[in-house]
């Protein structure tokens, strides 16, 4: 069963490992939280101390089969001697420390940004893209500042850190406010859109 549920994570093969390893190129990190993980399991083959968080009984499954797991970060990562801790739960109520970690990743999972964004240590870096608004409530928040975008072209990922006013700019005139956002739960249609986008905690 684990072996299936990651080759159906990674129906596109070969594509969240893309992703990750541009990621830390851009983005060195000792410890990583991955909340609303699901079990996308490739930031563990990028990183050595990965934790992940999820709800979902099929993601505890995955996660307690840790030889499973190993097996397939062997198979994909350079660090055979990585770690990664499974938290089954909701990322809004786990206890989680405060300042602990490096890189905090928030994709397709909700607003990640407001519910863990005390765990990211300052000068630490959110990952997040625009789906449910996370990325626009970033923005928002005071305590990160945009620092780069990550693009996506055919198979391959970069991280760009020029030209960022042009990122994160809505095709049509609005408001965007934090109650939009989250009543909305959906992300807002930029003229440049991006992957993703990388923040750094400032405060």
């Amino acid at each position: 069963m684990t072996q299936q549920l990651w080759d159906k994570q990674d129906q596109h093969p070969g594509d969240r490992w893309r992703l990750f390893q541009a990621i830390r190129e851009a983005v060195p990190a000792d410890a990583v939280l991955y909340a609303g993980s699901y079990v996308d399991v490739a930031p563990s083959f990028v990183y050595s101390d990965v934790t992940y968080v999820d709800l979902d009984k099929r993601a505890a499954r995955f996660f307690a089969d840790t030889e499973g797991v190993q097996q397939i970060i062997r198979e994909h990562g350079d660090d055979e001697n990585g770690r990664f801790t499974f938290l089954h739960g909701d990322y809004r109520s786990v206890p989680l420390d405060d300042e602990r970690y490096d890189l905090l990743i928030s994709l397709y999972a909700g607003f990640i940004s407001e519910a863990c964004g005390h765990c990211l240590r300052i000068g630490g870096t959110l990952l997040v893209n625009a789906s449910h608004g996370d990325a626009a409530l970033a923005a928002l928040d005071s305590r990160f500042k945009l620092t780069a975008a990550v693009l996506s072209r055919g198979e391959h990922y970069t991280v760009t850190h020029s030209d960022l006013d042009r990122f994160m700019v809505p095709k049509k005139p609005q408001t965007v406010t934090r109650e939009s956002i989250k009543a909305s739960g959906r992300g807002i249609a930029y003229t440049r859109p991006a992957f993703a986008y990388l923040f750094t905690r400032v405060r």
